[in-house]
């Protein structure tokens, strides 16, 4: 009895036992690593549409096996292939933005000639803009060419890792085909876990987790690619040049929820600036839609809504783009929210609020 006690309170036996789970947890990690973003990708997909895959099992006759079938096809028709291609068609366009944001010769302001036109004060507003223009503001331009050539050269090298990118897709896919057909067994699994380490608010936690990454998933993301896909259809039809990255650009504004008019907007003024007032027109209008399309689409994506502040939007995209690189965009909002609201349900669980 007392050797039973000795070898329980033995200091160099519990040193032992702790480097011995902290080297095999290290090198558990270090052979994961390389599949952590597609595992993590998976987990947003399939939380994301499993109401979808139920549903589906139920019109296909009961048979999993259809409905997962069916869902990896979706999933590659609606959301690999379109990333591979605009990814793809980024690479592609790539190089003459570089060198256009580098050029000294592009780096100014216009003339905007077009002001003397207006009537009345049309002189009046194009001698100011002059005198504002040769008073210095060239001259910070200048200053700040350097840092917009490499700022743009850095966002497209993000997304230059095409290889990797695919391999993430194609580990996204494999995973989520995994977590369709053992769904169930997989979420029993985590929630026991939760419930050992932390009874039952451990089970809510999760159950709290896994609502958070469906209202980010579709509130935010789905409808973030939504807007930037038909705005970027009408700005390739309008002609407007390097559709591809405004592309890009609107996604990235409409997941930090300053919407897509930042990109339509200056996109209409320079069709009207170029006597295009017939595609100008089409796109004033289409942009009027577009910009207020967030409003009724979110909504109704996320039902109840993802009440998250936009300071934490903005810091999950951009940290993740830093961190990530272009996945990042999508996990890095993910994270954020979900630590987000388990700390604000801890918080109010700890005030009995």
């Amino acid at each position: 009895m007392n050797n039973r006690i000795q070898d329980r309170y033995d200091l160099t036996k519990l040193m032992f036992c702790a480097l011995f789970i902290l080297t095999m947890m290290i090198t558990s990690f270090l052979v994961i690593q390389p599949f952590i973003i597609g595992l993590t990708w998976a987990v947003m997909v399939v939380i994301t549409t499993w109401p979808l895959l139920i549903k589906l099992q139920i019109v296909l006759w009961g048979r999993r096996v259809l409905a997962v079938i069916v869902m990896t096809l979706l999933l590659i028709l609606f959301f690999v292939i379109p990333i591979a291609l605009l990814v793809n068609s980024l690479l592609i366009n790539s190089a003459p933005l570089v060198a256009w944001a580098s050029s000294p010769a592009n780096m100014h302001f216009p003339e905007m000639e077009w002001l003397n036109a207006i009537p009345l004060i049309g002189s009046k507003i194009y001698n100011s803009w002059h005198n504002l223009v040769e008073g210095g503001a060239n001259e910070l331009l200048a200053k700040l060419r350097p840092y917009v050539g490499e700022a743009t050269t850095w966002f497209v090298a993000q997304a230059a890792h095409l290889g990797r990118f695919v391999v993430h897709l194609a580990l996204m896919v494999l995973f989520s085909v995994l977590f369709y057909f053992h769904g169930e067994r997989v979420a029993q699994g985590i929630r026991r876990f939760a419930v050992r380490l932390a009874d039952e608010k451990g089970d809510s936690v999760i159950v709290l987790a896994a609502q958070s990454i469906r209202a980010v998933a579709l509130g935010l993301v789905v409808t973030a690619l939504i807007q930037a896909v038909l705005g970027g259809i009408a700005l390739a039809m309008a002609g407007i040049p390097y559709a591809t990255l405004l592309t890009v650009l609107m996604f990235i504004l409409c997941v930090v929820q300053l919407g897509p008019l930042l990109v339509l907007i200056p996109a209409i003024i320079w069709l009207y600036w170029s006597g295009d007032t017939t595609w100008g027109s089409i796109l004033l209008v289409w942009s009027g839609i577009l910009g207020t399309f967030d409003a009724v689409l979110r909504p109704a994506l996320i039902r109840r809504g993802a009440d998250l502040p936009m300071i934490l939007i903005l810091f999950g995209v951009i940290g993740g783009l830093l961190s990530l690189g272009m996945i990042g965009l999508f996990i890095g909002p993910v994270v954020l929210a979900v630590s987000y609201r388990l700390i604000l349900a801890w918080i109010n669980e700890e005030c009995g609020t």
